[in-house]
């Protein structure tokens, strides 16, 4: 239901069906998508030699082809309003890998592909596409972790502590605003200086 111009739409991004779905349904009940947040995204940790196709895969099809399937059906309004914003949210593994999450560091590095070849293909139509890339941020993924591995991560982020929801949630903002108009095909680091290049 929609209140006060937020409407929840539950949809599993692995479904092309939910996600036109949903789609539909926030198009008749608020209009043109305008701004895409892409951030579905799951682990399914372990070394190579035992991880399973399906663990591969499922990761992959939620964190990648997910954030295709949304932009697929988002862009759609923007290129016809000839003005949009999209912004995936990959993660610091996705730029230097991480032992044990290769689906997830492969899928977060498949963004960044996605991203700035959405980029160049709908440049033309006034629709900006980038990328945040998160260090360790201070979520309920991040706290299902021994304590030892995420007092690690703490140690290894030049500025010492974890990153806040809210800091990365202001630089999505940012991207979506006029502001950021002349920005597009970018990947922004909000890592806490973990990843300088």
């Amino acid at each position: 239901a929609v209140a006060a111009g937020i409407l929840a739409v539950p949809c599993d991004v692995t479904s092309t069906v939910q996600v036109d779905s949903a789609f539909t349904q926030i198009q008749q009940d608020l209009g043109p998508v305008e701004v895409l947040v892409a951030n579905a995204g799951i682990t399914r940790d372990g070394l190579v030699p035992r991880m399973a196709d399906d663990d591969f895969g499922t990761v992959l099809d939620t964190n990648l082809t997910g954030g295709f399937r949304v932009a697929r059906c988002a862009v759609r309004s923007m290129m016809r309003a000839r003005w949009g914003r999209i912004v995936f949210i990959s993660s610091i593994a996705g730029r230097i890998g991480q032992t044990g999450q290769a689906n997830y560091a492969a899928s977060k590095a498949g963004l960044v592909g996605l991203g700035r070849s959405l980029a160049k293909e709908f440049a033309s139509r006034n629709v900006t596409v980038n990328v945040v890339a998160p260090g360790p941020i201070a979520t309920d993924m991040l706290d299902a972790l021994p304590e030892d591995q995420r007092d690690d991560y703490t140690r290894s982020v030049p500025l010492g502590r974890l990153g806040e929801p809210s800091e990365v949630a202001a630089v999505v903002v940012f991207l979506a605003s006029d502001a950021a108009a002349y920005i597009t095909g970018a990947v922004i680091p909000v890592d806490g200086g973990l990843f300088m290049g």
